[in-house]
């Protein structure tokens, strides 16, 4: 069931390791078939290098699993949260890289410094509030999670095309995107320009970037009228 789907989502896992994004068994990654209504995940605590592509498990959009001889990624609740609310992800990777994590540990927004973040997140990377109580203790936590990122851009208004990442307090990073390896290329991405703020607000903590350039290097690439690379 969905062979293509999985060999994208397990080729996306393996890419997570190649790009120095996780340690051990941290992080996942997951692919949709919105038609089908069914998502493509890494298995739970599963090393990997001991994971081949007929290991990734198929479950439905209540989480229930529909092929797979692994549970599921514990983070499951959260990714299908993700594809709930915003119906034009076809894939989401979850990653506790240390540049971004840090961010979300100090339950900061991820500031624009200048065009290298601008070429990729149309503003602040936001992070979350932090969860409550009850969210952690009743009902499902990462389901709750995902609903907390949800949220989170429903009051910021921000349209999660053009800011394809998040940074849950406490947490860590999650990044999405048109399919598996969309959602790689930005939780790559995340990472590096965590690094460069953390080094840029070392050097100076007060360094705002011009509006006018921000929506300059953004729309250059991802707007109606882009000019970035080749003509399709």
């Amino acid at each position: 069931m969905l062979e293509d789907l999985k060999q994208i989502v397990w080729q996306t896992n393996m890419d997570l390791v190649k790009y120095g994004l996780v340690i051990f068994t941290w992080g996942n990654v997951s692919g949709i078939d919105r038609d089908k209504g069914l998502v493509a995940i890494k298995p739970s605590g599963l090393a990997y290098e001991d994971m081949a592509p007929e290991d990734i498990c198929i479950v439905d959009m209540d989480g229930k699993l529909v092929e797979g001889k692994f549970r599921p990624s514990s983070d499951t609740g959260t990714h299908l949260e993700i594809y709930k609310a915003f119906e034009n992800v076809g894939g989401v990777v979850h990653t506790h890289s240390e540049y971004a994590t840090s961010w979300a540990q100090a339950q900061r927004d991820l500031k624009i410094c200048g065009t290298t973040h601008g070429d990729s997140f149309y503003g602040d990377v936001p992070c979350t509030r932090a969860m409550t109580d009850a969210e952690i203790n009743i009902g499902d936590y990462e389901e709750n999670t995902g609903k907390v990122i949800a949220e989170c851009f429903a009051q910021r208004k921000l349209n999660p095309e053009y800011m394809q990442a998040v940074l849950v307090a406490n947490h860590g990073p999650f990044t999405w995107g048109k399919d598996a390896f969309e959602a790689l290329h930005n939780s790559v991405i995340l990472e590096t320009v965590a690094k460069m703020a953390f080094v840029t607000h070392s050097l100076n903590p007060n360094t705002p970037m011009n509006n006018l350039l921000t929506e300059k290097h953004f729309m250059r690439k991802h707007g109606p009228n882009a000019y970035y690379g080749q003509s399709k």
